[in-house]
């Protein structure tokens, strides 16, 4: 009987991708719920067939020499892959898979979440209350902002911003958005318009959502002089890459009152330190990366991803490829 590939699992996911992996491989599943040190990481994938990792997971070259030359495929339990080099994965001959799909409506609802409780100021009513401030109705306490007929700026126009977009419709927003393909009909289905151009979307929007990819063109895309040009009511929720927004830039702009509040899932640094300067501005609502929290987006996820990890693990090609070259490297011929 041929044996099992090995596999390294570096976290504990929902049990029905666990049982995917253990039942086609010989699996290492690390049991701590923190990211492993970078040692105790290059430690364990020696002698790897395939690695199902996690955003915090830094999966680079060392890493992959690391495992050794047998290292077939790195199966990322998320849709964003930032955090593996993917082109020293395909300089390798090593498939990269990922989740595409499973997190689009969750990831929107927690958009709009973070949008709603930022517009009604949740977070602070919530704290107002605990520390024991409430003491009778008050005509102009804690007033926010209406989301209804409001405009709704959406950068990247992808499946999650097209999600969000039908949402916005609900409230009867009028949405709008910049995305780097400028092509007009991709609004038309959830009746957003596309902006000439990106300032366009700045100076219109009452909320701004951030659905971009962290790439070299997007790190820092929200910097201090792009905060200017947004109102001074905004409210901007980022529910993407942390480093698509310049942290200091937001600080300053929040705490100045250039935009007036931030909604965020994602910050950086990741995590964020709780004595930060960002923590301590009532206006900056943080929450810990939980776009894709529900048990059932987080179960389809590890299944995709141990299927992913799986096929590669065991000579085929996973479904979900992030560089397809490599398998048409390895095709015969």
């Amino acid at each position: 009987m041929q044996a099992k590939p090995k596999v390294l699992v570096t976290r504990v996911i929902p049990e029905d991708g666990l049982r995917v992996v253990s039942d086609a491989c010989d699996a290492v599943i690390r049991k701590d719920d923190l990211p492993p040190s970078r040692d105790e990481l290059l430690n364990l994938v020696r002698g790897m067939n395939g690695i199902l990792a996690l955003l915090s997971d830094r999966i680079d070259g060392e890493v992959m020499d690391a495992a050794g030359e047998q290292l077939a495929v790195i199966s990322n339990y998320a849709v964003g892959f930032d955090n593996i080099d993917v082109a020293a994965a395909t300089e390798r001959g090593i498939f990269v898979a990922n989740t595409p799909g499973m997190v689009t409506e969750s990831t929107a609802d927690l958009t709009f979440a973070l949008l709603l409780a930022a517009a009604r100021r949740i977070g602070e009513g919530i704290d107002y209350i605990r520390t024991g401030r409430w003491i009778a109705f008050k005509p102009m306490e804690l007033l926010g902002k209406d989301v209804h007929h409001a405009t709704l700026g959406i950068i990247g126009l992808g499946s999650i911003g097209l999600e969000v977009a039908k949402r916005a419709r609900g409230f009867d927003m009028d949405v709008i958005y910049y995305d780097h393909r400028m092509r007009a009909e991709l609004g038309r289905p959830v009746g957003a318009v596309m902006c000439d151009s990106f300032d366009e979307l700045l100076s219109r929007s009452d909320f701004i959502t951030i659905h971009a990819p962290l790439t070299d063109a997007t790190r820092g895309l929200i910097n201090a002089e792009v905060l200017s040009k947004m109102k001074k009511t905004a409210i901007l929720v980022n529910a993407s890459r942390g480093p698509v927004v310049d942290t200091d830039a937001l600080y300053d702009a929040l705490q100045s009152g250039r935009i007036a509040y931030a909604a965020l899932d994602v910050t950086d640094p990741e995590p964020l330190p709780a004595d930060h300067k960002l923590m301590e501005l009532p206006n900056c609502l943080i929450v810990p990366h939980v776009g894709s929290a529900s048990v059932e987006t987080r179960t389809k996820m590890a299944v995709l991803a141990a299927e992913n990890l799986v096929a590669g693990a065991t000579g085929g090609v996973p479904r979900h490829l992030v560089n397809p070259e490599v398998s048409k490297r390895r095709q015969p011929g």
